[in-house]
């Protein structure tokens, strides 16, 4: 599968990239992710799978497309039946943020990405438009700290694996106030802590590379970008874990269905029965295969922002297999016009 899809959901990423960066600054954020989505289906439609979409745009959107269980790639042409035939082509889930961090964009901030990973059919987990609690911790210390413990006990933990002292650590916590509470403890047990508007989906990543300086991701986001961020995970051997917030309550938003006992119902309605199951990062992207790819709209942590210039545009992206065991930084340098006047490389 990487070998077939590795350089197309590249492209499909860059042009979802490049798209929402034109409106970067601009405040509009609704239309830095509409144009970013367009340009992501547009390109996926050209590739030589059968793709389903398992996590889009999202039920609160009600999106025209990219949304839950649509099909994408050519066999979703009208006319597929004269360039494609569907048993031929491999079956893939697909989970897509095609602006993760849309705020970002609409105010010119740092560390907005275009995302997406794929798996075999089934091996994506069908997260639901709720929130979920979310550890990310580097490789080193997969499997010792865990989701249960306190603050205080994970980076007691996190500091021994890393071989550093608990004052040298950053953790990323999304600035809410149901994180006050979190932020307060992180703090009194001597770590510092890098508050982070949007985009935790970076954040999650960050911890599995040295020299982000970023140790770990601690609190509560949206559960669809932490299937997003576990694929990665997984990809790169870091620690994830999950768990499915469905209480309104702790979520403090508004944004999370009408009540706690329905919530449970619907979940219910997923095959979802115990609501309160902890998911680590092979549970959320099960599959044999799992590839993930990003590319920076603004300027982050891992990879630079689209950088236009007379003729074309330069992006920065990242793809990770676990098939192949690698993670790849592409520099690209997009001609846009028929004739550029130059290639910039600065």
């Amino acid at each position: 599968m990487e070998n077939t899809l590795g350089l197309e959901i590249i492209e499909v990423v860059e042009q979802a990239a490049i798209a929402s960066a034109r409106w970067m600054g601009k405040g509009e954020k609704n239309t830095a992710d509409q144009v970013a989505v367009e340009a992501m289906r547009e390109r996926m439609n050209k590739i030589y799978m059968r793709g389903r979409i398992v996590i889009g745009e999202g039920e609160r959107d009600d999106a025209p497309m990219l949304y839950i269980g649509e099909e994408v790639g050519i066999c979703s042409q009208p006319d597929a039946k004269n360039f494609c035939n569907p048993d031929e082509l491999i079956e893939i889930d697909i989970a897509v943020d095609p602006c993760e961090g849309t705020n970002l964009v609409a105010y010119g901030q740092p560390g907005s990405m275009a995302v997406l990973a794929i798996s075999q059919k089934g091996g994506l987990f069908a997260a639901p438009d709720f929130y979920m609690k979310k550890l990310a911790a580097p490789p080193a210390a997969k499997g010792k700290v865990d989701i249960d413990k306190s603050a205080t006990e994970n980076l007691k933990i996190l500091a021994e694996c890393l071989d550093r002292a608990i004052d040298e650590l950053v953790v990323v916590v999304m600035k809410r106030e149901r994180h006050n509470d979190l932020i307060k403890e992180i703090r009194d047990a001597g770590a510092r802590v890098q508050l982070i508007s949007d985009g935790d989906v970076g954040a999650a990543i960050s911890c599995g590379f040295a020299g982000t300086n970023i140790h770990a991701l601690m609190g509560i986001g949206a559960a669809p970008e932490g299937v997003i961020s576990a694929a990665a995970m997984r990809a790169l051997g870091g620690h994830f874990q999950g768990q499915l917030i469905y209480d309104p309550a702790i979520v403090k938003t508004g944004l999370i269905g009408e009540s706690k006992e329905a919530n449970i119902d619907r979940l219910k309605s997923m095959n979802i029965n115990d609501p309160d199951k902890v998911y680590d990062a092979h549970e959320l992207a099960s599959g044999e295969t799992v590839l993930f790819a990003a590319c920076g709209i603004t300027t982050g942590n891992l990879m630079q922002g689209v950088r236009f210039f007379h003729g074309g545009a330069r992006t920065q992206s990242l793809v990770i297999s676990n098939q192949s065991r690698t993670a790849r930084f592409v520099d690209t340098i997009h001609m846009l016009d028929k004739q550029p006047k130059e290639l910039q490389l600065h």
